[in-house]
């Protein structure tokens, strides 16, 4: 067996290890909480360079496209460098470009930057997944993958909260810079305490340079069509057309690539591993839970209720101490339990608390929104842990790298994919309600007719009566667009829950990874 295939050995679990270990996991929540932090801020960084809210939009669109070419990636180059090197590099890199993002004074450094940032932050992810599974033998890995599923969850869940707050306490530049002191001294004990493998230089030689070009032209245009489809129309917009067409023509040449080469940059034989390509499939459904329900509810609270970032972040945080609390109870099931178990629960908590949630009026708040959002957080992490679990479980030692690239590209896709759809879904079933309550909202029902003369006599002692019919008229059309507003997120709440529910069978084929894993189950 060559050197690149060879099953790492056994690592020995010393507190050495368990430091080190805890230091790539506070890498892989700063990495994966950069894209939700910023995102609360946007308007504050469009302003701060003087620049569009199109134009601005790429300092996320940046980041995300990077970050999801370097993830599948990153199972090859940690078998080229070594865990520790990789993940050394990648928290250094990642901490410079934090810093050089908070210096920019205009988009276009802004933009480069940031795609530095995502491209070599990125390659945190995956690696905590392998080296989880490296370090902590089957008894212990319950705790570990609870770890994991916590930091995972809980990142996209707190990052609207802690970006509003830092930008209005201080500035929009303090998004970054909280990164360099934490980034360094990540970058300092993964270096010190973090000894998994050992590197193999040999691969350099058959790296595949063509196919990690047709993997960053495939998943960087797929990345951009469903970010952008969506707000400019999808194939009626030049740009997000004619990326469409690379996105297809460079996936087949990748596709191609990696199936033909003796030494692919991305392994795609992980998914002839059934539990692996269920897991996947279960993530890609987590994706679109996870970074939906965070994107839609915030949405919600900012346009309906008129809330700020910080009274939404004061709102989702039960979501977040529900996680904390169940933590420990899904790592004491996870040990005690078949995974499978606590897995079909989550999923049916998951559908429980979304269609719980799709229950909102204009007059929703915390009050009808604390049991279904504290409820998701529970369910997330019942599904978190026992996905990743068994998704990785069953894969042999030396596949472990390539395999954990591709389970989290899995989950940020659906990501990328429920977005697009969540923002499709909403656009389209608002207009729709919009027109059916507009029809019914005429002057040949009394109702409104006597609500209509209702609010002119309440404008008219300040605006007079000519203006105070103009004015009522101009508020009944705005209940109008609010609450079809509402109607179209309670839709779009109910396609995502059904999403959990359609999921539930394929619990059924999972099997029962063994108690050492590396590729044993029944």
């Amino acid at each position: 067996m060559s050197a690149s295939t060879a099953a790492p050995q056994p690592v020995a679990l010393t507190p050495r290890a368990r430091i080190g270990f805890m230091a790539m996991v506070f890498g892989m929540f700063m990495a994966i909480l950069d894209i939700q932090i910023v995102s609360a801020s946007i308007a504050e960084i469009q302003a701060g360079l003087a620049a569009s809210p199109d134009e601005a939009s790429w300092v996320q669109t940046s980041y995300l496209i990077a970050e999801i070419v370097m993830i599948p990636l990153s199972g090859f180059l940690s078998r080229l460098l070594s865990t520790r090197v990789l993940f050394t590099l990648s928290a250094g890199g990642f901490t410079l470009f934090s810093l050089a993002c908070a210096m920019a004074s205009n988009l276009g450094a802004m933009v480069a930057f940031r795609a530095a940032q995502g491209f070599i932050g990125g390659a945190m992810i995956p690696t905590v997944f392998a080296a989880s599974f490296l370090l902590f033998p089957g008894a212990r890995r319950a705790s570990a993958m609870v770890i994991i599923g916590l930091t995972a969850t809980l990142a996209p869940t707190i990052g609207p909260t802690l970006g509003g707050w830092l930008t209005q306490a201080f500035s929009w530049h303090w998004l970054f810079l909280i990164n360099v002191p934490i980034g360094a001294a990540i970058a300092l004990v993964v270096w010190n305490t973090v000894y998994i493998d050992r590197p193999d230089p040999s691969l350099l030689a058959r790296f595949d340079w063509w196919g990690l070009l047709f993997m960053a032209l495939f998943l960087g245009s797929l990345e951009y069509v469903m970010e952008e489809g969506p707000r400019w129309d999808w194939l009626a917009d030049e740009m997000v057309r004619n990326l469409a067409f690379l996105c297809a023509v460079s996936g087949v040449l990748f596709f191609w690539r990696a199936l033909s080469r003796e030494e692919p940059i991305v392994d795609l034989r992980a998914f002839t591993n059934r539990n692996f390509t269920l897991g996947c499939i279960l993530s890609f459904t987590m994706g679109i839970g996870l970074y939906g329900a965070v994107y839609l509810i915030p949405l919600f609270l900012g346009r309906v209720r008129g809330y700020n970032s910080m009274q939404i972040g004061e709102v989702m945080f039960i979501t977040g101490l529900c996680m904390f609390l169940a933590a420990p109870v899904v790592g004491r099931l996870l040990a005690r339990f078949d995974p499978r178990i606590p897995l079909a629960a989550g999923l049916v908590l998951f559908f429980w608390s979304l269609h719980q949630t799709a229950q909102l009026t204009a007059q929703s708040a915390f009050p009808e929104l604390a049991f279904p959002l504290g409820l998701r957080g529970v369910a997330m992490m019942l599904c978190m842990a026992p996905i990743n679990q068994m998704a990785l479980g069953t894969i042999p030692p030396a596949a472990l790298k390539g395999a954990s690239g591709l389970y989290n590209l899995m989950r940020n896709l659906g990501g990328a994919v429920g977005l697009a759809a969540i923002n499709t879904l909403a656009t389209d079933r608002s207009y729709l309600h919009r027109l059916h309550l507009s029809e019914q909202v005429n002057w040949a029902r009394e109702g409104v007719l006597a609500y209509q003369d209702t609010l002119a006599g309440a404008y008219a002692g300040r605006l007079g009566e000519a203006a105070a019919d103009v004015a009522a008229l101009a508020r009944i059309k705005a209940l109008v667009a609010q609450e079809a507003l509402v109607l179209a997120y309670n839709d779009t709440l109910l396609a995502m829950a059904f999403c959990f529910l359609a999921s539930l069978p394929l619990v059924l084929f999972l099997r029962r990874p063994g108690p050492g894993g590396g590729g044993d189950a029944h």
